[in-house]
């Protein structure tokens, strides 16, 4: 019996029964997906680059050359050959996918970030598995309502539940996973799914607890309250560790625009360059500290640090060579996310100033782990611009309350900082890059925010027009359209509308058919002043011109002012 016969016998169940039965799948389903994705890398990691580390110096070097260099070749492949939405982290991905598609997302996207995932962070490159884990988690929960039954226009719940399952198990996060998901993929933290995200995301939870087991990402022992020093350095490391992210920001997304633009390389060779980058960091910093922190994650040295175990000098070493690294690697076009390096460049720079100040008065053991998880919450609260995630996953993943009045403290100053240097943060801005603007597609929160829309949000910007009037090009247009009325243009301007009926009757009688006399407007105008234009027309069609050439761009009839209307009262029903 397959999946889709199942779940037909439960369509009898009363609507929130199935939806509770539902959920509880997507949540179990991502959450699983999630595990398995980190096993998957953890093996590859472990198997290849730790196991070299053990060896001989050159075995290391030209084995780890070969690991990473191997992995980014099969990643640039996957990527450019099967899905190169699959690149990246994956969350701006799934946040368009959320808002543009209504949650769903091609079957193609998670094997291709499943294998290209663990091959690329477990082959070495300087990138975290948090991002994958949520795209691949909702990407798989967004299959799953499709098999049992969903239509594509009504999967945003499943892609929203199955991403806060995957991030819960990927950090062991549950809380964080819920904000993280209400704060960067739905922009709401008063959204009607909240109720539905906590059962999915402890879900989550409880399958990474069951197969891996509970613990947190980061083993530190027992802390005692701040002192005063540490408070009083905790704005200082807040500070730095927000600009820290705002450059890698720049850095990256640079890097990546540039990227995109050139020719160079064949797109497929781009991730070994990154690769390369990481692989001679990675080797002189292991050479030089016997540490492995600038290839894949680098929790290890990141939980030696907040035990203490690493000196000021290592940290700044590791944070400048995983910084360039991580750059690289995501600017190159890799295979992963920015949660974790963004969390060790913070927590290095928290060691860091706890040395430097150390060398003249006394930083004890507590207030130097409270400055490097402050730096934590701090940089990937600058980067991912959610500010309760920042504080909430930095708190789960250490499971140590008397570090929530620094975490929020310094939250508050990268906040500050960040809002001040950067319009956007790291997913709005890479969006915007690759053209995606959810202001278009995002339902407004009321009547009024939706009449001040532009009016490319519910306009039609790829229209059929007529340039000929010739019969042999009338009779083609009727034949390969169904639209009722046509805007006309003739020497580069708009001239005047035809209707199907009119364009018919002139081919009958053998003559040149009449135009209507058109209505224009600007692409910049809001929906409000569209519709009153389309009540004035009388055609029920606005023809959009550009505001140079005064070219046709677009139009918008009754039918999409109705549409869009319908939408967001649908929005606003559930």
């Amino acid at each position: 019996m397959n999946f889709r016969r199942i779940a037909d016998r439960y369509q009898h169940l009363p609507k929130r029964t199935r939806a509770v039965l539902l959920t509880c799948l997507y949540g179990a389903a991502a959450g699983l997906a999630a595990v398995v994705f980190q096993l998957g890398m953890n093996l590859v990691y472990q198997r290849g680059l730790v196991a070299l580390s053990r060896q001989s110096w050159p075995i290391f070097l030209f084995g780890s050359l070969a690991v990473i260099v191997s992995a980014s070749l099969v990643v640039g492949w996957l990527l450019s050959a099967f899905c190169p939405e699959a690149a990246g982290s994956g969350i701006p991905q799934l946040k368009a996918a959320f808002w543009k598609d209504f949650g769903f997302v091609p079957w193609r996207v998670v094997w291709v970030k499943f294998v290209a995932g663990v091959v690329s962070i477990g082959g070495g490159c300087s990138l975290g598995r948090e991002g994958p884990s949520v795209q691949l988690a909702g990407a798989f929960a967004s299959n799953l309502s499709g098999l049992a039954g969903e239509p594509k226009q009504n999967r945003r719940f499943s892609a929203a539940a199955g991403g806060a399952a995957g991030l819960a198990a990927a950090f062991n996060t549950p809380l964080a996973a819920i904000s993280f998901t209400l704060e960067e993929i739905i922009g709401d933290l008063n959204s009607r799914y909240v109720g539905g995200l906590l059962l999915a995301s402890v879900l989550g939870a409880f399958m990474v607890h069951g197969i891996i087991g509970r613990q947190p990402s980061f083993l530190i022992p027992y802390v005692d309250t701040p002192t005063w020093t540490g408070y009083a350095l905790t704005p200082l490391v807040a500070a730095l560790a927000a600009v820290v992210g705002v450059y890698f920001q720049r850095s990256a997304l640079g890097l990546r625009s540039r990227c995109k633009r050139s020719a160079a390389f064949p797109a497929w060779t781009m991730p070994v360059i990154g690769g390369l980058v990481t692989w001679g960091l990675g080797v002189a910093v292991f050479f030089g500290t016997g540490r492995l922190g600038v290839f894949s994650l680098g929790y290890g040295d990141l939980s030696d640090a907040l035990a203490g175990n690493i000196g000021w000098k290592i940290a700044a070493v590791l944070l400048v060579a995983k910084f360039i690294a991580t750059f690289a690697c995501y600017g190159f076009g890799g295979c992963g996310g920015i949660f974790s390096p963004t969390l060790f460049f913070g927590g290095m720079v928290g060691v860091a100033v706890a040395g430097l100040v150390g060398l003249q008065w006394h930083v004890s053991q507590v207030d130097l782990l409270t400055l490097a998880v402050v730096g934590m919450s701090s940089t990937l609260g600058a980067v991912v611009r959610a500010p309760v995630t920042g504080v909430l996953i930095v708190f789960e993943m250490t499971h140590e309350f008397g570090l929530v009045p620094a975490l929020m403290l310094g939250t508050l100053v990268s906040q500050v900082i960040t809002r001040r240097m950067l319009k956007h943060g790291f997913y709005d801005a890479l969006l915007k890059q690759d053209g995606v603007n959810l202001d278009l597609v995002q339902p407004p929160r009321d009547l009024r925010s939706w009449q001040q829309l532009p009016v490319a949000a519910i306009a039609n910007l790829q229209p059929v027009v007529v340039s000929s009037l010739t019969a042999a090009d009338l009779e083609r247009i009727l034949g390969n359209c169904s639209y009722a009325r046509f805007p006309v243009v003739e020497g580069g301007r708009l001239t005047g509308i035809l209707s199907r009926d009119e364009a018919k009757l002139s081919l009958k009688e053998g003559r040149v058919p009449q135009l209507l006399p058109p209505v224009s407007a600007q692409l910049s105008e809001s929906v409000q002043q569209i519709q009153a234009k389309l009540i004035e027309s009388g055609l029920g069609m606005v023809v959009l011109l550009g505001q140079v050439e005064e070219r046709v761009i677009g139009l918008v009839t009754l039918h999409d002012l109705l549409r869009a209307q319908a939408g967001m009262a649908k929005d606003d029903e559930q």
